[in-house]
């Protein structure tokens, strides 16, 4: 609900960016995890992060996308999906290396 002063409400604003904090809070997950030299498991949580993302595009209504919705809905929901799929493809086929 937009005020008499022309501003939305905190609690507004808020909600538009949960699905983005979300997203942020696995990818975060992920980098940790990466960091701590997990780096399968840290990519696919990056890479299931994409397809969560890629979810919330497809079901939330635009209003609550915030920095998700960045282009058309079904560009958004391909290319996110796809990366998504993607990051996860390589970390589980990758074998060997100095941090197996």
């Amino acid at each position: 609900m937009i005020t008499v002063t022309g501003r939305r409400r905190w609690t507004e604003e808020i909600g538009r960016y949960t699905a983005f904090g979300l997203v942020m809070a696995v990818v975060a997950a992920g980098v940790a995890l990466i960091f701590l030299y997990h780096w399968r498991i840290g990519s696919g949580l990056i890479g299931g992060s994409l397809l969560v993302g890629a979810g919330l595009r497809a079901l939330l209504p635009e209003n609550q996308l915030a920095l998700i919705a960045v282009r058309r809905k079904l560009t958004d929901i391909v290319l996110y999906g796809g990366l998504g799929l993607l990051i996860i493809f390589i970390a589980v086929t990758i074998t060997g290396g100095p941090l197996d």
